[in-house]
């Protein structure tokens, strides 16, 4: 999944993407016409990033998310267009409170409300402040998936003058930000409201106090400092930062940033910022606003609950790729981000990734599969699927891929490990998953008459059928068997051979489970649960 170069491709792939439908090219496609107006020679990309902790699954979404626009939108340009993703880190705004990993909270308490990078780092002295320390998290994390990004510090821009013009524009234009962001504060909030939080010179924290005096004309803010008696400090250098409502804005005129997506959180306020960013000489980006995720329960996901998935829990079940097709689909729609996910995101990883191949130009620019790898698809042999490997780790009892190795190799004649490292790690995936998360729930249950004489019918049957390995037709003998019993519907006779075997309400082919476990490992599975051993389990 890497996205460091948009790949040399057939030009028909530029002519196929004017008419592509998928959701990053109708993105695009308002990035393009807001480049034909302005006549802008560069589309700038940008992500946020608030450094007060660790990167999360939603960093990893909204950077892959963005990048898929951006590839959309060199694609229509015919690559002719240059463009840059900004990942900007909100590192000076103030340490409101003491993250709870850290070695010591009572180390920390002196430095709350100080930038974040002018916070010690609590766990080494390899980077100078807790900021630095996870902006270089953040880098890592970025690299780590082959993003195409430069990294931004606001601490930096905003101390080395990068902002200043724009930083004096709202001295000079204080009023006209105070009028849009008044009405939207409480009464007691608006009596001491500023959009500018001055850096105390004494103790060096952000302070939310208001403004005795903003002078335009000397680009410089008066106000009450820690000791009582008032100070003034320009509003150029890093001496203040802003609000993070105006901001947001501030950032995008200074900038001028093109593309900003968001979560449904932000929605409410991008009026705001699209405000503040006209007032102050710009032109707001075109936004792209995608829904929050939920908990197993339907609950919003809160980082301070931690009832959520995080993305080490899902690289250790799945891969990146996987990751990024969940990310890719139906971003606007609030999705349920649980371990239980995971099985189904690497199947349709798989087959998206499989029918790409005999897909035409067009229909492989709507493949979420082109998305995910940012135009450059690979083509893995995988002919198991997750779902039918986690239902043999379950049965083979493996606590290690060589026991999946054991069976595969059976199933598919002459391959290995080396061989085929992508089914490889999709074993050991399992074999994780499988352990971790399916088998503390895992429950059988005895049959009922009806299925317990289908199984025996079942269990007959397959002696003729020793040493077969064709998936299909082991999956004709097991629909026979269950219209021989006048199972009605046919699919109770299905989920009797999950539950009853297998512990679970669903499962794969169950032909293709007999193909890749075995018939003889099969018919003793079947012996076993008809002897009621599987209860004792």
């Amino acid at each position: 999944m890497s996205s460091a170069h948009l790949p040399q491709l057939d030009p028909a792939f530029f002519d196929a993407a004017q008419t592509a439908r998928a959701w990053p090219f109708e993105e695009a496609r308002k990035l393009v016409k807001r480049l034909e107006k302005s006549g802008k020679g560069e589309a700038l990309f940008e992500t946020g990033y608030g450094p007060s902790g660790l990167p999360h699954i939603g960093t990893f979404g909204e950077v892959a998310r963005t990048t898929m626009v951006r590839t959309a939108f060199r694609l229509l340009t015919r690559d002719e267009i240059p463009t840059r993703l900004l990942c900007f880190s909100d590192d000076l705004d103030g340490m409101r409170k003491i993250p709870d990993n850290v070695p010591s909270k009572e180390a920390m308490e002196p430095h709350l409300q100080k930038p974040l990078t002018s916070v010690p780092d609590p766990w080494t002295n390899e980077y100078p402040s807790f900021g630095d320390h996870n902006n270089a998290m953040l880098r890592r994390f970025l690299d780590t998936f082959g993003f195409d990004y430069e990294f931004a510090s606001a601490t930096e821009y905003y101390r080395s003058g990068k902002f200043d013009a724009v930083l004096l524009r709202a001295a000079e234009r204080y009023d006209d930000i105070m009028k849009v962001m008044l009405p939207t504060l409480g009464a007691e909030r608006q009596a001491t409201y500023s959009p500018f939080l001055p850096i105390s010179p004494i103790s060096g924290r952000v302070l939310y106090v208001p403004m005795k005096e903003v002078n335009a004309k000397d680009g410089t803010i008066t106000f009450t400092d820690e000791d009582g008696r008032d100070t003034t400090v320009p509003v150029t250098g890093g001496h203040v930062k802003l609000q993070w409502k105006p901001d947001f804005g501030m950032r995008w005129a200074a900038l001028g940033v093109d593309f900003e997506m968001f979560g449904k959180d932000h929605q409410t306020n991008a009026p705001i910022y699209d405000k503040i960013c006209e007032i102050l000489g710009g032109t707001a980006p075109e936004h792209y606003v995608y829904e929050l995720f939920l908990d197993s329960e339907g609950q919003k996901i809160s980082k301070s609950k931690g009832n959520g998935l995080t993305i080490d829990e899902w690289l250790t079940y799945a891969s990146n790729d996987s990751l990024g097709l969940y990310m890719f689909q139906k971003p606007r729609t609030a999705k349920r981000l649980h371990f239980d996910v995971i099985p189904r995101a690497v199947d349709e990883y798989y087959a998206f990734v499989a029918a790409y191949q005999g897909q035409d130009i067009a229909a492989r620019l709507e493949n979420p599969a082109f998305h995910v790898h940012y135009g450059t698809v690979p083509n893995p042999e995988v002919p198991l699927s997750f779902a039918l490997l986690l239902n043999l780790v379950a049965t083979a009892n493996a606590e290690d891929t060589k026991v999946m190795w054991g069976f595969i190799s059976r199933y598919l004649k002459g391959a290995t490990a080396e061989t085929h490292p992508e089914i490889d790690r999709l074993a050991g995936y399992a074999v994780r998953y499988f352990n971790d998360k399916v088998k503390p729930a895992k429950t059988y249950r005895a049959p009922t008459e009806q299925e317990r004489a289908a199984l025996q019918d079942l269990y007959d049957q397959l002696a003729d059928y020793e040493g077969s390995t064709d998936g299909g037709a082991l999956q004709d003998l097991v629909y026979a068997i269950g219209n021989a019993h006048k199972f009605e519907p046919l699919r109770d006779w299905f989920k009797a051979i999950y539950q009853v075997l297998l512990g679970d309400d669903q499962g794969p082919r169950f032909g293709s489970f007999i193909a890749l476990f075995g018939v003889a490992e099969t018919r003793k599975l079947i012996e076993d649960a008809l002897a009621g051993k599987m209860l004792k389990a």
